[in-house]
């Protein structure tokens, strides 16, 4: 999305000065841009306004430090995916209805969890069904078969992270939301222990619904989730979850192209108290966060932060309970710097990293490897390897539709405004009708 002429006069003058001082004429800082002498001139001469995406460009090859991507318009510099709503979280209960039927019917209430005296939205009946009650001969065996449903549920929790990877978000959060009140139901009739238990379980399907309602495209929804999720894992002791979403908060941020907010959001998730995989996500974060914002030097120290905290993290044992985070990338760390290094403007050393790391990715976790791969087409091309990224991008985009995710087909529209400016080759021409399909499923 081009800025407009109007507000980045300073940009043009700016850039050419910073040019000069490099030693670089207009020809030599086009070949290393990957655009057209023309072009470039014409953004100096200020008679073309210069997209965000090159002004990270030239802030990272004429070492800027984020000054000239400053000089462009202070609304946020990426454009949002089609039907997000923003950063404010919803203060109340939403019906059903959307996504088929995904919204929840009311809250599943702080006075109540923590009384953990109400029915379930779904009715008791139902829960009554699923707690089993049987003893064994001796009697001892009440306990373990009490705490069967939290078994039970989270097997079916890893398996709704599988579906997450292949189907789309509006499938899965009517799903989430039957086990999420489900467990809640579970949890008002189990004994203290499995009580904690199921009910720090609904706290994780509750988080995870809210990520796949943003990848479903409605962000208040996402953070309405989350709210819940806290509420949940509170009421069940667990004190870490309510610092886990301020992480997903500011993905929320990240995606709208806040960068102020992502990087504020997670300052209190990197408490010393904290576990070292919260503080190591939270690291991440940030990272993102800066790198959005162009500065290279907060970016690699939060990286090298969270590298050091996510290593603790790996050794720790996590007691069964499901992982915090993605699970499909061998290395998240590394693939998180790939994706700063490109919003940095270093397209070139992202696409190194990304063409390490992406065969990494489980061929089942189809979500992951679109996302990723995307990306790492879109730093093929920023580097002015148009081909490359049509191979990378021609195997991925047949998924994307049947993925139905908004933050993918924001990449996918960054990539397809990128590949625009090569449009004379035949490998981009050939890829037009997959990125069609990809971006109107």
């Amino acid at each position: 999305m081009s800025v407009p002429m109007e507000r980045c006069g300073e940009f043009g003058p700016e850039l050419r000065k910073r040019r000069i001082a490099a030693g670089l004429t207009l020809t030599r800082l086009a070949e290393l841009l990957s655009y057209s002498k023309g072009h470039l001139s014409k953004i100096e001469r200020g008679h073309k306004a210069p997209p965000p995406e090159l002004a990270r460009r030239c802030d990272a090859q004429l070492g800027a430090g984020g000054e000239l991507e400053r000089l462009l318009p202070a609304e946020p510099r990426r454009s949002r995916p089609a039907g997000t709503a923003g950063t404010k979280a919803v203060k109340e209960p939403l019906s059903l209805g959307e996504h088929g039927g995904a919204r929840c019917s009311g809250g599943l209430g702080r006075r109540q969890l923590l009384a953990v005296g109400a029915s379930s939205l779904l009715g008791g009946d139902l829960a009554v069904s699923l707690r089993p009650t049987a003893l064994t001969a001796t009697g001892r065996g009440e306990t373990a078969v009490e705490s069967a449903p939290a078994e039970i549920f989270r097997d079916h929790f890893d398996q709704m992270r599988r579906l997450g990877q292949t189907s789309a978000p509006g499938t899965l959060l009517p799903l989430l939301t039957i086990q999420t009140h489900t467990l809640g139901d579970l949890a008002a009739q189990a004994d203290a222990v499995n009580r904690s238990r199921l009910l720090v379980l609904a706290a994780r399907y509750a988080e995870y619904a809210g990520w796949m309602a943003q990848e479903a495209g409605d962000n208040s929804l996402a953070l309405w989730w989350t709210a819940q999720a806290v509420e949940l894992a509170e009421a069940g002791g667990d004190r870490y979850l309510a610092s886990y979403a301020l992480v997903r908060r500011a993905l929320v941020a990240f995606y709208a192209g806040d960068a102020t907010r992502t990087v504020q959001f997670v300052g209190p998730a990197q408490a010393s108290g904290l576990p070292p995989r919260i503080r190591g996500l939270a690291a991440q974060r940030e990272a993102q966060g800066h790198a959005l914002a162009g500065d290279d030097y907060a970016c690699r120290r939060s990286l090298d932060r969270a590298r050091d905290m996510l290593a603790v993290a790996d050794v720790e044992t996590d007691g069964g309970a499901p992982v915090l985070g993605t699970v499909s990338l061998a290395d998240p760390a590394a693939m998180v710097t790939g994706w700063c290094l490109y919003d940095l403007g270093r397209a070139e050393q992202a696409a190194e990293v990304f063409d390490r790391e992406c065969p990494r990715i489980p061929a089942l976790a189809v979500r992951s490897r679109a996302r990723y791969g995307v990306r790492r087409a879109l730093a093929h091309a920023a580097s002015g390897e148009p081909e490359r990224a049509c191979d990378v991008a021609s195997e991925l985009l047949p998924f994307v539709p049947a993925l139905r995710s908004a933050t993918i087909q924001a990449d996918v529209r960054r990539l397809a405004r990128e590949l625009q400016r090569f449009r004379a080759s035949r490998s981009v021409r050939d890829l037009q009708s997959l990125l069609a399909t990809a971006l109107h499923p």
